[in-house]
Formats: structure tokens, sequence, C-alpha cells
């Protein structure tokens, strides 16, 4: 195979200490910044960083931030204002030409915006007036599900147990969060199978882990603290195992900032031993094998098995089924490595299986959740120590908020608890999730959107279609540090009310308030912001919360009676108090965060081996789709155009085109955070550019294309529309074979609101087939621009 340029260097080091003052200093954060850095992720009075889910280690350290989290604290803590005299400046026609990048330096949303469509710009309202508006229309629709209510894990618990509250005592599920576009699988079928729908995992588990897998999952970008807890669990004696269709750089070697002996005499530390460069799609044939190979063998734990399971007979028949071509060839692994592999697993004592979204965002995401489970309880392993499933949630406190009760779909418990602390009737019917909720606007049957933070229209499928019916809206709120393009494309009466970041103070009567997160890992901490507020103008999400029920509900109603709102807003203790009577294991809350500066664990039914299922026991479960799912959508159009391909006239003539089919995967840069777009660098795939289109060097020869090529990517999507994106600069890729990449949210636009998971309903951002047309070649001398 061909040499790819590759980024050399260690993960993190010097190269992440520079882009972090760099961010800083670029988001004009070199003070308010600096300080908040050092007071990220501490035991005593610190904040919980705003970016991704990784657990605090029980040690402490005088700066315990990664590269990206200093990314985020800087975005929150710039001193820049998006306000009236920005909006002044700049009408939302012309803002909706800019881009992600120059959006997000515009500033910190400091005073609360109504758009004037007359002068097609936002203007400064009062907050009296704001939520009168608000009110108003809420009140006058026809339902409360003509209302639309979404959240992202930014607010922490706090907020998030106020504001499902709100939306229920208004008379609506409709509770659609960022969940609904990541993890909602794993939640879907951990629950399924073992009862509760987290990770049974503790930050402990992986120091006493002997096997490590890490499926769909890329930490150097998307949590890098995770990096520190693989190179010491390699130390240990760990193995470790990437599962992924891109070999990352940043996975390789770990530089640590927090080791002189790193820092200063240039050592690092290995983190992964081998990487299994999967077909994309081919998950399920994969760990279909490796079961396969541990049930021929009898390398099961049948006590673990007979005690503590049933199905096992279903899985067991669905796997005598597959045959050995159809696994190769859909997972892109040999037979040999597979069995490999199954001897590795059966020969740990501790296994931990980890992933992220490369494992949920397909169409066929619940099936690889429910065959990561299978494996490890075939093997019994969850409910011992080093080992167990851990889903990586990609936000500070998703996982949190779903505890809190922001659920479309709530267990009929939650209701009944609500109900009996706050004697009010709550809304049974489920809610709309992010891709009915999408529907149901574009059809015209939501009538009010709420943001909670997030950028729902970038973030979803379909992006153009959302931002249409968004401007065709009675109402549009958004709740917000920053701005983004879901704002852009106001409707009849369309609010921004800025709100404070995780890193700033919130003081009331009662003093300086701490509010909680919940990590990826059950662990609830404590978080306090301790910058003063950008502006005197924003407020909490609590207390805009509260104001807006105030104005909602009339006076003498039984919601004002019987849910105090403003008090909750004003005193997080009471908030906490409410939420220790409704939400199951949080007894005692107010209490068991003051003994402890690190939080405490929730407890976690598998865990302890007890499996709140229907049946009582964890379960097997077979597959819904064919293993060869994702290569049956691509091979046919794939096997009639390589004849073309192959033609060297055709590789020759710059004016050629070329059309096949292939499995593109969406991936994010090193240089954002969900849709927050922080530069263009992405040093680990060696580019500083977004508009690139990943491809492995041998796959560009077969073509005859060659690197800087400018590729047309199209799908026809469920609808039998047309889609395209580009045209995308070719740009070289150690990624499998029939595969390409190109970065997440801009080629959302391929995606239609059907191509999703069936149960969970979570978009397939990571499989999505496309078509490939060179539009234009360039000279094989033409020099390409990459980050060194």
């Amino acid at each position: 195979m061909r040499k790819i340029p590759v980024y050399n260097h260690p993960a993190a080091g010097w190269a992440a200490l520079a882009s972090s003052a760099l961010k800083l200093k670029e988001y004009d954060a070199l003070t308010r910044g600096s300080v908040s850095v050092f007071h990220g992720n501490q035991p005593e009075g610190g904040f919980d960083c705003p970016g991704c889910a990784w657990p605090d280690h029980k040690s402490h350290k005088t700066i315990d931030m990664c590269e990206n989290g200093i990314k985020v604290v800087a975005s929150e803590t710039m001193a820049t204002k998006a306000d009236a005299a920005f909006f002044a400046q700049h009408s939302v026609t012309e803002l909706q030409g800019w881009n992600g990048y120059q959006l997000e330096h515009a500033g910190r949303l400091s005073e609360p915006l109504h758009y004037n469509a007359e002068q097609d710009r936002y203007l400064p309202i009062a907050w009296e007036q704001a939520y009168q508006i608000i009110a108003s229309h809420l009140q006058q629709l026809d339902s409360p599900d003509e209302a639309m209510f979404y959240t992202s894990g930014r607010i922490t618990n706090e907020p998030a147990f106020m504001f499902q509250l709100l939306v229920r005592s208004f008379g609506t599920n409709n509770l659609p969060d960022c969940s609904n576009m990541c993890h909602e699988p794993t939640s879907v079928m951990l629950a399924k199978q073992i009862g509760i729908g987290k990770a049974t995992v503790i930050l402990e588990d992986f120091e006493k882990a002997k096997l490590i897998i890490l499926f769909g999952q890329n930490p150097a970008t998307n949590h890098p603290r995770m990096l520190e807890m693989l190179a010491h669990a390699q130390k240990q004696g760990c193995r470790i195992i990437s599962v992924n269709p891109m070999r990352e750089q940043g996975l390789f070697k770990f530089r640590n900032p927090q080791k002189p002996t790193h820092m200063a005499a240039g050592q690092s530390d290995k983190m992964i031993d081998e990487v299994i460069q999967i077909r994309i799609g081919g998950d399920v044939a994969l760990m279909a094998g490796m079961a396969k190979c541990l049930v021929e063998q009898d390398a099961i734990n049948r006590e673990f098995i007979e005690t503590h399971t049933l199905h096992v007979e279903a899985l067991i028949g669905w796997l005598s089924q597959q045959n050995w071509t159809d696994i190769e060839q859909a997972s892109g692994i040999e037979r040999a490595k597979i069995t490999e592999l199954a001897k590795l697993v059966a020969d740990s004592p501790g296994t931990i299986c980890t992933w992220g979204m490369g494992i949920t965002q397909h169409v066929q995401g619940e099936d690889n959740v429910a065959m990561i489970t299978n494996l490890l309880l075939l093997m019994g392993m969850i409910g011992v120590e080093g080992a167990g499933a851990s889903p990586v949630r990609g936000h500070s406190n998703v996982q949190g908020d779903r505890t809190m009760g922001i659920h479309e779909r709530p267990k009929p418990a939650l209701l009944d608890s609500l109900e009996h602390t706050f004697k009010l009737p709550m809304p049974r019917e489920d809610g709309l999730d992010v891709v009915e909720g999408a529907k149901a606007m574009i059809n015209g049957k939501i009538k009010a959107f709420f943001s909670l933070g997030g950028n729902y229209s970038v973030a979803a499928p379909d992006t153009d279609a959302i931002q249409q019916a968004l401007s065709r809206n009675p109402l549009n709120v958004f709740v917000a540090t920053k701005l983004n393009e879901s704002m852009l494309y106001p409707g009849k009466d369309t609010l921004i009310l800025p709100s404070l970041s995780r890193t700033e103070q919130f003081i009331t009567d009662n003093g300086a308030q701490v509010a909680t997160i919940e990590d990826s890992m059950c662990q609830v901490v404590p978080t306090q912001g301790r910058l003063a507020p950008i502006s005197d103008m924003v407020k909490s999400d609590a207390q805009i919360i509260a104001d807006i029920a105030t104005h909602l509900f009339a006076a003498d109603s039984e919601v004002m009676k019987n849910i105090p709102w403003q008090t909750m807003a004003a005193d997080f203790s009471i908030t906490r108090d409410y939420i220790a009577q409704t939400i199951s294991g949080f007894e005692n809350f107010n209490q068991r965060l003051a003994e402890s500066p690190r939080g405490f664990h929730l407890y976690h039914s598998a865990r302890a081996r007890q499996w709140e299922t229907e049946s009582g026991k964890a379960e097997f479960v077979v597959p819904q789709y064919p293993i060869t799912y994702a290569l049956r959508q691509t091979d046919t159009a794939l096997h009639s155009t390589q004849a073309k391909a192959s033609d060297a006239s055709a590789a020759q003539d710059t004016t050629a085109t070329t059309t096949t089919s292939w499995q593109l995967t969406t991936v994010r840069s090193h240089d954002q955070f969900n849709t927050t777009i922080f530069g263009f660098e992405d040093r680990y795939r060696n580019t500083s550019r977004r508009d690139v289109l990943f491809m492995h060097p041998d796959e560009m020869t077969r073509m005859g294309w060659q690197v800087g090529d400018k590729i047309m990517v199209s799908r026809q999507d469920s609808t039998d529309k047309q889609r395209t994106l580009g045209p995308l600069i070719l740009t070289e890729m150690d990624i499998a074979a029939h595969a390409v990449a190109a970065y997440y949210p801009e080629s959302n636009t391929l995606i239609d609101l059907d191509s999703h998971a069936p149960k969970s309903r979570t978009p397939a951002y990571k499989s999505i087939p496309v078509s490939l047309e060179r539009v234009t070649a360039v000279s094989s001398t033409a020099p390409v621009a990459t980050v060194a």
C-alpha cells in the first residue's frame, strides 16, 4: 500500500499547548479564559468543563483540562459581544452567508434580542416584553403538542429538571434533545438488554482492565482526557485494540502535558496496540465472527449465562447461520484476524468495550450496540471489576439531562413520581424526537420552537428544510450563549435570550449557586462558575425558565400554586430537594453532594448484576439487519463502474468524470466541538481546510484520481430526491476500502430524515451510501496544501 503523509508527532504535547494558547488569544480571552482554565474540573469551587463527558479522575491536578476543553472555555469567555451594536451592522440576510467559524467568533450574546422583519435585523428587547411574547404565542396554540422544546448537553441538571417540569406542566412531552442524534441506540439497547441505558463501568475499571476494545471512537479529537487513561492502562499491561475504518494518528502516541519528562525530554506513552481497520458498517459482522468463534470453542461463561441471562439460544442459532464469506466481506477483516481477536477476548479476565458515535450513527446502530453487549454478556463481563460497557458521551451533561427527565418518551415511573410530588397531571403520550419533530415542523404541525442551547437545524439532517420551516414558524425562541445558524431563519416572532455560560457566576439573594452535571460513567459532580457575567443583561437558564413559567401560567393556577418556580431558580439546593423526591438514585442529593467535593456515583443496577429489564434477566438480542446490510448498499453500483474507473484515457483527461458508489462517513475535525467550529486546522489529519473528501491513495489509484481533484458527492434519498455536496478537494487518509469521509456538519445536506435507526431514530451520519464524480482533475505536479 502507498505511504500516506501522517502526523508523526504524539497527541497533545507542545502542539496542544500552542493551539490552546492561540485560541485563547484569537477569542480575546487571554485573561478571562486563562483564569477559568485553572478552575476547570477542580473539586473545590471549580466548574465542570463544558466540553466532553469524560469523567474526572480522583487525583487532583492544578490544570485538569484538555486542549479541546480549553477551546470551549475560550469560546465561552471571549470578551467580544454579539450585542445590539453588532446586529446594527449586520442584517440577518448577510449573516446567513457567514460560515460556522465566522458566526462562532461574532461574540457572546449579551442582551435579549427580537427579530424585526422590516429592518431584517435583531433589535434589543426588554426581558419582560420577550416573556410576554413567548407566553402569548404558547397560550394561543390549539394544543400544547404544537410546541417543541429542544435541549443540548450544555444545560446543567437543575435547570434541566425545571425545563422538563415546565414543558410537562404546559401539557406536552415534545422534549427532543441532542441524545436523539448521538447515543440514542445506546440508551435503547442497553436498557433493553441490561435494564439501564448507561455505562456499567467507572473510571477505576480502566486501571484494572486487561483488554480494552475501542469501537468507532477517536478520543484524541473528541475526548482527549481519555488518552491519559488509555496510556496508563497500557502501562499496566492492558492490551488496547481500536476498531475503526480510519487509522487515526492521534491514537498511537500520547505526550502528556502534565509530565515534565514528556514535555522536557520528548518522551511519550504508547496507547494503542493495534488498529482493526474495519469496513464502514461492518461492526456487526466483525463481532458476529468473534462471537461465533467463542461459541464454537466453548470459550463463553456458561455459569454467568445460565444464572443471569435469557435468549442465548436464539443468538447462538443466529450465529450458526452466518457464513465466513459474508463475515469477511462485510467486515473487511480476514477470518484469521477475527479468530485472533476472539482469543484475546477469551483469554482476558477483564474486558471493557468502549464506543462512540462511530457505532451508534448507522441505520443498523442498534444492532451494533446489541452485538457489543452480546459479546460482553457471553463472557460475563458486566458486573465485575475491570470490565463492562463504556459508551462515551460527546457533550458534558447530555446524560444528566436525560436523567433529569429530558426525554420525549418518558417512563411511566417518572411521570408517576412527578405527579405525586407536584400534585399535577403529566402528559402520558410520547412526544416528538429530533427526527419526528423536524418532520412535524416541516409539515407545519409545529407552531412554536424553543431551543435551550444547541444548534438544532445544523446538527440535524436535512438542514435546509428545517431552516425553511423555522422561517415559517409563528414563534422561535433560542436560549444561548453564542450566535449560530439556526437563529438566522426567523419566523414571525423570533427571540434570542442570552444565558450564563458554565464559567460564569450565578449569584442570587441566596448566594453563589452550585449546579451539577452527570458524566458518562454516572458520576454526579458539582460545577460553579467563577467569572463575572459578560453582561448585566444575561440570565441563568433556570431564571429564564422560571420567568417564562410565571408569565405562561395564571397566578392562581395549580401549576403556580404547586411549583415554586422562582424559589427553585434562586436556590438550587431547593431544586435538588425536588430532584431527590422525584428522580430515582438522587435520594439525599444535597447531603451526598456536601459530603464529597468530587460528587458521587449513581447506583447502577446492572453493575450490581440486578437486571431491571422486563424479564428480570439480562437479554441477548439477535440483530435486525443482515450482516451484509452496508455491503449491499454499495457493491452493485461499485462493480458496474470499476471498468470505467480503470480507463487510462479517462484518468489522463482533466475534464473526465467517473461515477462510482461508496460509503461516506462523517467526522469532526480537531478544531471543532459538535457543530461549533473553532478553526480550520485538523493537525492529526494533515489538513487546514474543511471542504475536503478523505480517501485512501490506493483507492485514488484504482479510480485514476489524485490528491487535489475536485469531487462532487451525491446520493438519491428515500424520496428519490438527489442530494449533492461539493465540490470537495480529494485528500489522502488511511481509511478502509470503498470508504470516504467528509466533515460534519457540512455533509448533513446528504442525509434525509428517513435515514435512521428504526427504534432510536438516530440519523445515519456514519454510513451514507454516496456516488462520487470527479468534476475537475489537477496535474500530477500541482501542490496541495497540508499542515506540517
